[in-house]
């Protein structure tokens, strides 16, 4: 403990704690539910939990995967993939598609999940799903450290290049009604994931000079 009565530690040396809090502190995080099909059409399917919207237009979203995985390796392969809103009643689904399955497994049939042709691309949206993103990718970055070595993580960027929302979840002014779709977001520990409500709404604007 420092002496400002803060909690202090270097990642480099350990945190120290029974879980790391990083991803707790940043969070609840959005979850990055990515389906993507590999060249021979073998579909995958799996949550990722650091991912966020980087860019308004283009439209980009990303994720950032731990080791090179299936759904890495396709979109890479591909350049399309799709990202797919998690909701409350699709929680135990999207944790589903978590598990480690076999190399070749359709983690649609596994979760009782029912895909749906893209517009667009040729990865499959999430029929149960309210919202999706068909997307094309834009970039793939492997990170590094800040003395410039590299990490088994990489970030995968792609442009929305079509949108599909139910029509329930819009206004009759055309607005998105973000609490109204429940969605899902995670935040640290081994299990922790948290909703968002109307009541917990509040606005600001901007302030003009």
């Amino acid at each position: 403990m420092s002496a400002d009565n803060r909690y202090f530690y270097e990642p480099s040396k350990g945190h120290g704690l029974p879980h790391n809090p990083l991803n707790a502190i940043i969070g609840p995080r959005p979850i990055g539910w990515i389906a993507s099909r590999n060249a021979q059409g073998q579909r995958n399917l799996a949550p990722y939990s650091f991912f966020n919207c980087f860019n308004y237009d283009p439209p980009i979203i990303g994720f950032a995967s731990t080791g090179w995985k299936d759904s890495v390796a396709n979109i890479v392969e591909t350049g399309e993939f799709v990202w797919n809103l998690t909701t409350r009643s699709l929680a135990a689904q999207m944790n589903q598609t978590s598990a480690a399955l076999p190399h070749g497994t359709d983690e649609f049939e596994f979760a009782g999940l029912t895909p749906i042709a893209g517009n667009i691309v040729k990865a499959d949206r999430i029929a149960q799903s309210p919202v999706s993103f068909e997307c094309k990718l834009s970039q793939c970055i492997q990170l590094t450290a800040a003395n410039g070595d590299k990490i088994d993580t990489w970030l995968v960027l792609g442009e929305v290049v079509a949108v599909h929302i139910e029509k329930y979840l819009l206004s009759a002014e055309g607005i998105y009604q973000t609490a109204l779709a429940e969605p899902v977001l995670r935040a640290g520990g081994p299990s922790a994931y948290y909703g968002i409500s109307d009541e917990q709404r509040f606005d600001l604007h901007r302030p003009t000079l």
